[in-house]
């Protein structure tokens, strides 16, 4: 076959089929079925918004918003909504009670066998200065500034909880220093004061109850607010900024 025939063919098959392409009918546009590309993006779409609000998660963030652990905010099961001193640390600078001994738990039983500690500081003006300082800034609130349980909380409902009640004189310095240590009913632990702190506290709830007559004492706001200096805790035993106090062993050894 001569190459002027074969082109002519080739011309007349192209012919052919632009023409039977050209015949056949133009489709109607369909509306998206459930297997098109639009609906599955939107079902993925409609899963995914419920567990974005459950879950807090953001599609854009900037890093100030991160997972974090806020003041009194519970972080673990077995932890008592307050982040205190971790179950079974060693204290540096003494302890009254071993912590594997009694437990942190805020059951009744649990406070009533912490009675029997006995308080191992003194009552002193110092004492009763530090105990003032501590009470202001995490009894007060509830309790009053005076013991009789008419804080600034019993504005908002909170029920009022006397500490010079006849209950509350009854019970002894290990009981109180107990309901510090882990709280209990509506009481929440105050663990972060430091165990030697907490006496000072408990000297200071004794001085309110009256047991107090011989070393003088203050009651009400330590200072204005936003005023520190003297009239806030001072360092921790513990650091950041203090070293943890060199103890010599009676009889030198190391």
């Amino acid at each position: 076959m001569s190459a002027e025939l074969r082109a002519e063919g080739r011309g007349q098959r192209a012919e052919r089929a632009t023409t039977a392409v050209s015949a056949m009918p133009t489709p109607r546009p369909q509306a998206p079925g459930p297997n098109s590309h639009s609906w599955r993006a939107l079902r993925t779409l409609t899963v995914m918004l419920p567990l974005i609000g459950v879950t807090g998660c953001e599609w854009f963030t900037d890093f100030k918003r991160q997972p974090h652990v806020v003041t009194w905010e519970s972080w673990r099961p077995d932890s008592l909504g307050v982040r205190g001193s971790p179950v079974g640390s060693v204290p540096t600078v003494g302890t009254q009670v071993a912590g594997f001994t009694v437990s942190y738990g805020n059951a009744p039983a649990t406070i009533d066998s912490m009675s029997g500690i006995a308080n191992p500081v003194t009552i002193t003006e110092e004492s009763l200065d530090a105990g003032h300082i501590l009470y202001q800034i995490n009894c007060a609130v509830c309790h009053g500034d005076d013991g009789t349980g008419l804080g600034l909380a019993t504005r908002y409902g909170f029920v009022p909880i006397p500490l010079t009640s006849d209950v509350a004189k009854a019970r002894t310095d290990g009981y109180l220093f107990g309901m510090m240590r882990n709280g209990r009913g509506l009481m929440p632990s105050y663990n972060r004061i430091e165990e030697r702190d907490r006496w000072d506290v408990v000297n200071y709830v004794r001085a309110l109850q009256g047991f107090v007559t011989n070393v003088p004492f203050e009651r009400g706001p330590v200072a204005l607010p936003g005023v520190t200096g003297t009239m806030v805790p001072g360092a921790s035993e513990l650091g950041p900024t203090r070293a943890i106090p060199h103890r010599p062993t009676p009889g030198g050894a190391r």
